[in-house]
């Protein structure tokens, strides 16, 4: 599975998933990918009659602010293969390019999850077919699982 998909995306850089010799390593194999090659690195794992990643069981999304990007990631699971890989996609910086392709199209599971995604950290979905607030209101300020977020409502003055 590995070498299919380095020799198919060879600037993707992959994570080893945890062993004797990679014992720093995740639960999983993870693959840190380009936001510019993440839908043709989704078409292929979906596609690819060996990989078969046909499961979208989780889409997350993380704010790492020392590295000046936000990050989603995609844990995919091979129904028929018995595998799961992780993807790892970070927008190109926190703001204005705070931008992912969508997903939802390849797994629909991955609907509900961006829309999580976009109402709690900001990422835009490109292409999204329903890209609005899914847990918050539409009149509310800021995205709150940010680290920078200071939440107006609750401020108290000592």
């Amino acid at each position: 599975m590995i070498e299919k998909i380095k020799q198919r995306f060879p600037d993707i850089e992959h994570l080893p998933a945890r062993s004797e010799e990679h014992p720093e390593g995740s639960e999983f194999h993870q693959f840190v990918v380009p936001a510019d090659q993440l839908r043709d690195l989704a078409l292929f794992l979906r596609d690819e009659p060996d990989l078969a990643f046909d499961y979208l069981f989780c889409l997350t999304g993380v704010d790492w602010p020392t590295e000046g990007y936000l990050e989603a990631v995609y844990h995919l699971e091979s129904t028929r293969q018995g595998r799961q890989v992780v993807l790892r996609a970070r927008t190109a910086n926190r703001e204005e390019s705070a931008h992912l392709p969508t997903v939802s199209d390849i797994w629909p599971a991955a609907n509900p999850h961006e829309r999580e995604v976009y109402d709690l950290l900001g990422i835009i979905f490109d292409g999204h077919p329903d890209l609005r607030r899914l847990l918050l209101t539409d009149d509310w300020v800021g995205h709150p699982l940010r680290k920078d977020y200071e939440d107006p409502v609750n401020m108290i003055e000592l």
